[in-house]
């Protein structure tokens, strides 16, 4: 059986939905927090389980007879690290065969602050005994497309990743991604670095934004106090406006940009363009 945390989540779906292609339904366990949010899993056959990080006992319910496990890197930082430590042991304690972990692109040498929690539960696998394959994701095309909106309203998109190039890809080819490594033998041991076929700056970004929908729309790179501090002044949480900022100044600095083309080597087709995304959003 193969078992995948946070399923209820825009990541798990899309791994789940990718996994019933080539997996009967009632091989794949959706470990949740809220099984009441997964009706249409259950509904399909999806075995679902709850599932809560801090919830250890839970845990070792969830993944008993679990022969892989995706552990998708749990949302609310600052707690990512114990969380983490928790579904590790449960896996240990359940036999699981083999863990694969989301963590982030060049997590061993990333600038961006976000790579703290990730580094810190890359070593707890790698203590754990696990057989274990690291799934370094880079940055969701989508992170940005939220932003479409409040950029089309003022006509500029704001951010302080300065000439940082950005080798971003869709949710969907990152769950592309894990489908196939969970389905593939012999990935014990193995780390992928994921990221985009091709990288664009935020300029290049806000230059597709206009291009697309007519209106204009410019960068404005702004410093990462300044950034943050507009976030919040927009409703934006403190601690997500300042994650924001950081991942930007990390941008600037080379922390979301690969040319290894593994992620589309590994799913068999190219990356979805940046471009797509954009149109998607506005559609949306």
């Amino acid at each position: 059986m193969i078992a995948i945390t946070g399923a209820t989540g825009q990541l798990g779906r899309l791994v789940i939905a990718k996994l019933l292609e080539s997996v009967p339904a009632n091989e794949l366990v959706a470990v949740v927090r809220t099984p009441d949010k997964a009706a249409d899993l259950t509904a399909l056959g999806v075995q679902v389980r709850r599932g809560d990080y801090t919830r250890p006992e839970t845990l070792a319910d969830a993944l008993a007879g679990v022969d892989k496990l995706l552990l998708i890197s749990s949302s609310e930082v600052g707690q990512r690290v114990s969380q983490h430590v928790n579904a590790i042991a449960a896996a240990k304690a359940a036999g699981v065969k083999l863990l694969a972990y989301t963590s982030i692109l060049h997590a061993d040498t990333t600038p961006l602050g976000l790579g703290d929690e990730h580094r810190q539960t890359e070593t707890a696998l790698a203590q754990s005994g696990l057989p274990v394959v690291l799934l370094r994701n880079g940055w969701y095309t989508e992170n940005y497309a939220a932003s479409i909106p409040a950029a089309l309203t003022y006509g500029v998109l704001l951010g302080s990743a300065g000439e940082g190039r950005i080798a971003s890809a869709a949710r969907a080819d990152y769950a592309a991604a894990a489908a196939a490594v969970l389905l593939k033998d012999d990935q014990a041991g193995k780390v992928y670095e994921l990221a985009g076929d091709a990288s664009y700056t935020l300029g290049d970004f806000a230059a597709a934004i206009a291009k697309q929908s007519g209106k204009p729309v410019a960068y404005q790179d702004m410093p990462p106090a300044d950034f943050a501090a507009a976030l919040k002044h927009a409703g934006l949480p403190e601690g997500l406006a300042d994650l924001l900022a950081d991942s930007d100044a990390g941008a600037s600095r080379g922390g979301l940009f690969d040319d290894s083309r593994t992620l589309s080597t590994l799913i068999g087709r190219p990356t979805t363009p940046m471009a797509e995304v954009v149109r998607k959003a506005l559609t949306a």
